[in-house]
Parts: C-alpha cells; sequence; structure tokens
C-alpha cells in the first residue's frame, strides 16, 4: 500500500509583508476562491480569477494551477506584472491560457479590477447552444443585452486571442465563450462575482426549462429591458453586487477562516 503523503505546498504567510492595499485584495480574491467552491462551480485545479492590486494598478493576482480553489489562501496567490511576467518565484504557475488572456484584459481595460472564467456544467450546456443565452426568469434580467459572446478558437493560450476576447467584450460585464465556458469582469472582486453567480444561475435555468419538455414562455424583450433597466437603477451608485459581496465574505468567514492566511 502506497503511504506517500500527499502533495502540499508551502506556503510563507504575506500578511505583514506586503501593502496593506495589496493583502486587502489578497483576501477578497481568496474569499472569492472559496466560495466559488462551496457553491460547486469550480471542482478542478483549472480555471482562473484575477485582480488587480488595489494600490499597484500594474500588478495582478492570480490563482496558481495546482490548488484547488477549496483551498486557496491569500499568500498562495500568484503576483505579476500586467505583461506577463511573474513577481517573486512561485513554486507554482497559473496556466498559461487563463493567464494570458486575463492579463490581457485588464492591461486593455483600466477600469476592470477582476476576471472570472469558469467551466460550470451549466455555462458549458448553454455555450453549446444555437442562440446562447435565452431569459426566463427575473433574476437574469440583470444580464439581459448584457452578455457578450467569443468563438472558441481552441486553448486560449495565444497571446493573439487575447484582444479579441476584450474586442467581444466591448463594454459588457458577462461573456460566453462559444463551446467553451463563461467569463465576467467587474470593476470590484464582489462585482464580478455577482455577475459571475447571475449568469450560472440564467444557464442553469435555462436548462432545467428545456430539458423540461415543456413548451418554454421566454421572457418577453420588452419586459427583459425594463427590468434591466430598474435593476440598473438600483446600483447606480455602487458596483453591482457590492451589498451581495459582503454577505459572501462573511460566509467565507463562517465556512473556513483559513483563506485568511
Amino acid at each position: 500500500m502506497d503511504h506517500t503523503e500527499p502533495y502540499a505546498l508551502e506556503v510563507e504567510p504575506l500578511e505583514g509583508r506586503v501593502s496593506d492595499g495589496e493583502w486587502r485584495t489578497r483576501v477578497q480574491l481568496a474569499a472569492a476562491f472559496r466560495i466559488a467552491s462551496h457553491f460547486g462551480w469550480n471542482d478542478t485545479i483549472g480555471n482562473h480569477i484575477a485582480a488587480r492590486i488595489a494600490d499597484a494598478p500594474d500588478t495582478m493576482l492570480i490563482n496558481p494551477r495546482g490548488l484547488g480553489w477549496h483551498e486557496i489562501t491569500a499568500s498562495s496567490l500568484v503576483k505579476a506584472d500586467l505583461n506577463g511576467n511573474f513577481i517573486g518565484e512561485p513554486a507554482l504557475r497559473p496556466g498559461p491560457a487563463g493567464f494570458n488572456f486575463h492579463s490581457c484584459i485588464l492591461r486593455m481595460k483600466p477600469g476592470i479590477a477582476c476576471t472570472f472564467h469558469l467551466h460550470p456544467l451549466e455555462g458549458v450546456v448553454v455555450s453549446a447552444l444555437e442562440g446562447g443565452l435565452q431569459f426566463f426568469d427575473q433574476s437574469s434580467c440583470a444580464l439581459y443585452d448584457a452578455v457578450a459572446y467569443h468563438d472558441f478558437e481552441g486553448l486560449a493560450q495565444e497571446a493573439e486571442e487575447g484582444p479579441r476576447i476584450v474586442a467581444d467584450l466591448g463594454d459588457k460585464f458577462a461573456m460566453i465563450m462559444w463551446n467553451h465556458g463563461l467569463l465576467t469582469v467587474g470593476r470590484t472582486i464582489g462585482e464580478a462575482f455577482e455577475f459571475m453567480a447571475r449568469l450560472i444561475a440564467a444557464c442553469e435555468v435555462q436548462t432545467r426549462v428545456l430539458a423540461s419538455g415543456v413548451a418554454p414562455r421566454p421572457m418577453p424583450p420588452e419586459l427583459g429591458r425594463h427590468t434591466n433597466e430598474q435593476m440598473q437603477r438600483r446600483w447606480a451608485n455602487a458596483p453591482f453586487g457590492d451589498l451581495e459581496w459582503k454577505m459572501y465574505m462573511r460566509l467565507a468567514d463562517r465556512l473556513d477562516p483559513s483563506y485568511r492566511s
């Protein structure tokens, strides 16, 4: 019987050794990974969330490939500049495909602070359906006329694809990558997280409605747009999902505060 100990990454605690702005970004980004894992959005070592460091906007944090999202901590996140150069000597590095387009989005869109990409089952299903996302419920109206699309080009490890993703995203905060998965961005980590939560939920509603075998009742376009306008007035003075993000942070603390280490 093999009694070899499972691989463990030795992570040097960084609290007090980096700026206050960087540490705050690290803690919030680690919380995003833990809550996404808790919701079952990602159960592999793949996929990434990246965030611009609050007081050093030309640098970013991203998860290393090799750690599950359930074990990410503030200190285990990898630091890099927006041109793809790692800062320090990380034991593990992010996957090249994800790192390429996350860094490109943050470099080309200075108003964006966070990028979020994953392959939840419901999102992959919708990405493979002709016509893309359909709208059937109130919650999904937060995304009405607000979802971009990007053609599948294989593994997104070619540097040239990043600008095409940015061009297709335009001024939107959510994207379905055809035959691939989901992408959201935000002016804060919480905003990108809440857009992803709404996008995954909308995909799940769609797949369940279409699987019911009953004729679907899509949202009338004029009602979808009206509801979206109502929602936009509610978050006009703050990033989308600001209150929800405070709740998610409290949830992360209750589940396992070790993410703060």
